[in-house]
Order: structure tokens, then sequence, then C-alpha cells
């Protein structure tokens, strides 16, 4: 059995970060992905996906990540049930994503110089290294090549 999806879209806000009772980072935010074909009337619609990342990562997105930066989301669909304060049953779902990488850059703020990247660097969230250092490959702690 398999349960992977692949997402690209824009975050619709900023990223919430809170933390469980053992101090594990939960970070949660919505995505737009546009859908391939326009509608009847020509116009093109969205489908609005709420995204679930855990751990360090998670972190790193509330940090780096905000409305309207575009991403690519690599997890798993979770469907879940449960019932309202009426008593009626609901189902949620969201992807718990696994790798969240960053597509593009953060605008720069007037003024700043070529070494500032406001808003994270555009590499990928899950990686080990901290913002600015992209490990032994040459590029040190200079903005990355692309």
């Amino acid at each position: 059995m398999l349960n992977r999806i692949v997402l690209i879209g824009r975050l619709t806000r900023e990223p919430e970060l809170r933390f469980t009772s053992t101090g594990t980072a939960v970070a949660n935010f919505t995505i737009a992905v546009d859908r391939q074909r326009p509608n009847s009337q020509g116009e093109r619609e969205a489908d609005f996906i709420r995204i679930v990342v855990w751990g360090k990562q998670a972190e790193t997105c509330s940090n780096y990540l905000s409305k309207g930066r575009l991403v690519a989301i690599d997890g798993r669909l979770q469907i879940s049930k449960y019932q309202d304060k009426e008593g009626q049953s609901r189902t949620s779902a969201e992807v718990v994503a696994e790798n969240v990488r960053f597509l593009d850059r953060a605008q720069r703020a007037p003024g700043e110089g070529a070494g500032a990247v406001p808003g994270g660097p555009a590499v990928d969230a899950g990686n080990d290294f901290p913002p600015g250092d992209f490990g032994d490959d040459g590029f040190g702690s200079e903005e990355p090549p692309f």
C-alpha cells in the first residue's frame, strides 16, 4: 500500500508554530494549489490544502516561510474523524509533510545587501544546515547559487 502526496503551491497565510506538551514543534499552514484545467466559465480554480509539519522542519518553516511563498510538499494524506461541539460527526483531511522545499526566495527589503536573505534560504527545509551554510560543496556561507 502507498500513501504519498506531492504538491506545489503558495502559502495562503503565515505558518502557525506550536509545541506539544513534550516540546515537539508542530507547524500548520495552508497552501493553494492551482487546478490544471479551467472550470466551465473558463476560470482557473485552486484547492486549499492544510499542511502539518513536525519537528525541526516545523521550526524552519515557521522561521522562513510567509504568505505567498512557493513550496513543494512531499508527504502523506491523513484523514481524521471527530465530533464537533454540537455532536455532529466530522471528517478532516490534511497532508502531513515529510519534506518541505522552498521553491522561491523571499523578497528583499530595499537597502538589504546581497548576502542577506530575509525569509531564509531557498533550500530544503529538512536539511541539517543552518541558514547561510550550504555545507562543504564550495558555496561556503554565501548566498545559494540558485
